[in-house]
Formats: structure tokens, C-alpha cells, sequence
């Protein structure tokens, strides 16, 4: 059979991996004590130094009343040298801070933060949201090490917020890949595990960063969970494309993948089509390749009249009325005393191509009793049979004990049969 034409090594993308954006981390940090009414004035009961009331009373008064607070930018140092003991410079850190918000300047906004946090006199309550302010704001800054080693702080204070998700982007930003998706890993564990959703943001971003990087475990199982945790005919395309991309499968291994793809609705290029056609071959499975010729015709991806499709069309019709006369023999020959794994797998083979999943599992099942099988290969086409039939309990089960090459495929069938069996989203897909 003719090749098709050529093709470029990565398979196209619905979604514009590459250029995913950081997710959500961008918004302006609003640190709580210093929202709060009043707190601009020191506490009574708190030990300031009387060099410090004198700097932090007339600021604090033009702050207070909306004066001139532009100007008050030039009498911060004097304020912060003034500022000894830690009650002083809580309050100088919520002035500062406050000044940095009138004035939307960045540096007194993080400078006053800092104050607020190195002074040891936040509460148990207010420590956690404003250590994670403060890492908003040196991510904003793009000062990637500070908004890491801020983040880490707040989490170890008992935020939570989504804090694993900027620790994450500070790698990302810097171009460590890996490090970063672990740190997304926890985020997501953390999400499933509280019964919340995972946001689809946060699965295309490790995905994109995972597959940028050449991370090809982390990437398969980050395409596994999109099309898991947001099953559509885009989610499954790009789960499979990415396992196609990374694994280079061909011959028998790409045809179940593809088959997968056909039962997810996700064939969605003539060259899906095509390779799906080349994978079948109409030589040997006739009646399959002639459901996909019509399908993809009828989905407008393949031309009836290209030389590749009618070659393969005109064969496959020339042979279907042949092969089903022999199916008898095939199921007599497979049934037989002393017959081997690969008579059972073929005559497997022969009945999943035509629709008979039940017959198929019975044959599939009598392959894996007798030496020499393909194991990996009979176990994934008996847990895509049990599918068929509606067993995806079972299925799930068939595909969980495939391993080697196989394993990745299995894993994107086990994720389809859950879906199909209605059952909850793990954090294992």
C-alpha cells in the first residue's frame, strides 16, 4: 500500500500549548492588617520609641487625610532608621505599605510588607495572608527566588490559598521545568484531596511547560489528566497527540491508540485518518479500514478520490466478503487442541475489527493461557473488547496490568473506561 503523504514530526495542538500563560497569579497583593481601619495609628499598649512617634505621627497624619503623599517618599528612610523596636516597625512597615499602595509604587508596597513580616509582631491569623502578599508581590516584581522562598513561608504559616501554584511559576519562570511541575503536583494532589476542582489552567499549564521541556513522563501524565479531568473531543485529541509525539508509535501499538481516538471522537486530521488506514492495513483487517475510509470521508478530512484513499477503499471492499467467509475457520482453528497464542490472537484480532466484542474477549482470554503470547499487546485488545461489551470495570482492571512500551496506552484507555463506567477522577490517572 502506497505511504501517505509526508507529515511534519509533531502532530498539531487545538490548544496553544506552547504559549500557556501563568495562571492566576498576577492580581495585586491587599495584605490584611494593613486594610484594616485605624491600624495606621500605634496600639496603646505597644512599645514605640519616642525618635519613632516624632518620624510616623505627622506622615501618618498626611497619609490619614489624603494629603500629599507623594512627598512622603522622601522622609521614609528617616522613618525606618527611627523604627527600633519590633512594634515600631510594624507600624512603620503598615505606613510604608500604605504609602506604596496611594502611590502605586511597587518597591514601598514590598518594602513595607517586609517590615510588617521581619517584625514578629503579626498575629497567628494575619501571618499567613500577608507572608503570601508579599509573595505576590516579588512574583509581580519578577524577583523569583523572594516570591519562592515568601510562598514557602506561607505555607509553612498554614495558608490556604493556592500558594504551591506561584512556587510553581517562579520555576517556570526560570526555566526549571521539572522542578515546577512537582511543586504543581502537590498543588493539584491538594485540590482532589480537599474534593475541589482542578482547575483546567493549571493541567494545560504543567502540560505546556512538561511538553516544552521534553518531560515525557511528566507530559504523558499530564495529558492524561486533561482528557481525564476534562473529557472533550479537544482534551482526548491533544492526550493522544502528545503520547504520539513523545512515544513515536507505529504499526500495531499506533493502531490501538488510534482506535482510541475513534471511540473518543478525536480523529480530527486527515492524517489521523490516513495513519489510522496505513495501521489497519486492508490487507489484513478489510472491514475495519473500510469503516474508517467512510467515516473520515463523511467527516470531510479525506478525499475519496485521493490516490491513497482509493487504493486502500478498493482494496478493503475486495476482500471483506473473503475474510468474513473465513472467520469460521479462523474460530475453529483457534478453538482447536494445540493451537497457539498467535491463533487465538488472530482470531481475536479478526472479530474486535468486526465488531464482535464478545467473541473477541473469548479469544483474547484463550491467547493469554498459551506460551508464547504477546502479553502487553493481548491484554490491551481484551480491555478495549470488554469496553465494547459495556465491562469497563473489567476493562479498567485488563488495562491496569499492562506494562512496557503498552503501558502508556493502556493508562489513556483505563482513563476512557472510567469515563465510560461513570466513575470519580483519581489523582493517579
Amino acid at each position: 500500500m502506497p505511504k501517505f503523504r509526508a507529515a511534519p514530526s509533531r502532530l498539531a495542538f487545538a490548544v496553544a500549548l506552547a504559549t500557556s500563560a501563568a495562571v492566576g497569579l498576577t492580581a495585586t497583593a491587599t495584605p490584611a492588617v494593613a486594610q484594616k481601619k485605624g491600624k495606621e495609628q500605634p496600639a496603646a499598649k505597644a512599645k514605640y520609641s519616642k525618635e519613632f512617634i516624632a518620624a510616623y505621627q505627622p506622615m501618618s497624619k498626611v497619609v490619614q487625610e489624603n494629603g500629599d503623599v507623594a512627598s512622603l517618599s522622601a522622609q521614609i528612610p528617616a522613618l525606618v532608621a527611627a523604627a527600633t523596636t519590633p512594634d515600631d516597625k510594624l507600624a512603620a512597615g503598615q505606613l510604608i505599605y500604605s504609602i506604596g499602595a496611594k502611590t502605586d509604587t511597587v518597591s514601598l508596597q514590598r518594602q513595607g510588607l517586609d517590615m510588617m513580616l521581619d517584625s514578629g509582631q503579626l498575629s497567628a491569623e494575619a501571618l499567613p495572608s500577608n507572608t503570601f502578599a508579599a509573595a505576590q508581590l516579588a512574583y509581580n516584581d519578577k524577583d523569583w527566588a523572594t516570591a519562592r522562598a515568601r510562598a514557602e513561608q506561607a505555607v509553612a504559616a498554614g495558608y490556604k490559598g493556592d500558594a504551591e501554584l506561584l512556587i510553581a511559576e517562579t520555576y517556570f519562570a526560570q526555566d526549571q521545568a521539572q522542578a515546577g511541575v512537582q511543586i504543581l503536583d502537590k498543588a493539584i494532589a491538594r485540590k482532589v484531596s480537599a474534593g475541589e476542582a482542578v482547575p483546567e489552567a493549571w493541567i494545560k499549564r504543567g502540560l505546556s511547560q512538561a511538553y516544552q521541556a521534553d518531560l515525557t513522563p511528566e507530559s504523558l501524565k499530564y495529558a492524561a489528566m486533561y482528557a481525564q479531568y476534562y473529557p472533550s473531543a479537544t482534551s482526548w485529541g491533544d492526550a493522544i497527540a502528545v503520547q504520539r509525539n513523545l512515544s513515536d508509535y507505529e504499526g500495531q501499538e499506533l493502531l490501538d491508540l488510534l482506535r482510541l481516538a475513534q471511540r473518543a471522537g478525536a480523529l480530527r486530521y486527515e492524517r489521523d485518518y490516513a495513519d489510522y488506514i496505513t495501521a489497519a492495513d486492508a490487507r489484513r483487517l478489510p472491514g475495519e479500514t473500510q469503516r474508517i475510509i467512510e467515516a473520515g470521508i463523511a467527516a470531510g478530512l479525506l478525499k475519496g478520490n485521493d490516490v491513497f484513499v482509493s487504493e486502500a477503499r478498493t482494496i478493503a471492499s475486495g476482500r471483506v466478503k473473503a475474510d468474513l467467509a473465513d472467520l469460521p475457520g479462523l474460530e475453529r482453528d483457534a478453538r482447536a487442541s494445540g493451537a497457539t497464542a498467535a491463533t487465538a490472537t488472530a482470531a481475536g484480532d479478526a472479530f474486535l475489527s468486526y465488531q464482535q466484542p464478545a467473541k473477541a474477549e473469548e479469544f483474547y482470554t484463550l491467547a493469554l493461557s498459551r506460551p508464547g503470547v504477546d502479553t502487553p499487546r493481548v491484554l490491551t485488545r481484551l480491555g478495549i473488547a470488554q469496553l465494547d461489551q459495556g465491562k469497563a470495570t473489567e476493562a479498567q482492571a485488563t488495562f491496569a496490568k499492562v506494562e512496557g512500551a503498552r503501558a502508556a496506552i493502556a493508562r489513556l484507555w483505563g482513563v476512557y473506561a472510567q469515563q465510560k463506567g461513570g466513575a470519580a477522577a483519581s489523582t493517579t490517572p
